[in-house]
């Protein structure tokens, strides 16, 4: 290969640029987590609830997913994310779709989008009153519900900020302390 045309091929951080795939080639499930903004496993899980969609699975059982599975999963995703639907709610749309989900779908009813958010509490569960770890001093003000920014965002980055709240929450507790001893 000469020098020139190994330039051409290399991105702004000296990597090998991806080449665009055509748009009605089938994508990867990391391709698919990435473009829709939704974790690998949760679309793993959306194949156990939704039959309608159906990913071609290769050699060692790698999922390669078709055009009309990925516009599927965007739909479902805006359905449950965004409109506030449940999985049975959207699998009810479904079934009385024939399969397809229309984009003139009304808004869920109230009971719906109860339904909804206890579903998505249940998955981001909040934090239990705690007491310190290795010390019997219960906090002076009992700690609130940890209330998620935004449900659709990766689980992994709803654990950091847990996490960092409560190492920040810990790290008072622990300067309040300081200042008590003589």
């Amino acid at each position: 290969m000469s020098e020139a045309a190994g330039d051409d091929d290399l991105d702004a951080t000296g990597g090998r640029a991806r080449t665009k795939k055509a748009p009605n080639a089938f994508r990867t499930i990391s391709e698919v987590a990435d473009e829709l903004h939704i974790p690998q496993h949760v679309l793993r899980f959306w194949e156990t609830r939704f039959p309608q969609v159906k990913p071609l699975k290769r050699g060692g059982g790698r999922r390669y997913y078709r055009p009309d599975d990925i516009v599927l999963l965007r739909r479902v995703a805006d359905l449950l994310y965004t409109q506030g639907y449940t999985i049975k709610g959207v699998q009810r749309l479904l079934r009385e779709g024939g399969g397809r989900l229309s984009e003139d779908i009304p808004p869920p009813s109230a009971d719906e989008r109860a339904e909804a958010e206890a579903e998505r509490a249940a998955v981001i569960a909040p934090e239990p009153e705690m007491l310190i770890p290795g010390l019997d001093l219960e906090p002076e003000v009992p700690l609130e519900p940890r209330v998620p920014r935004m449900a659709t965002r990766p689980k992994a980055d709803q654990e950091l900020d847990r996490l960092r709240a409560l190492l920040t929450e810990t790290l008072e507790e622990l300067e309040a302390l300081r200042a008590l001893l003589p």
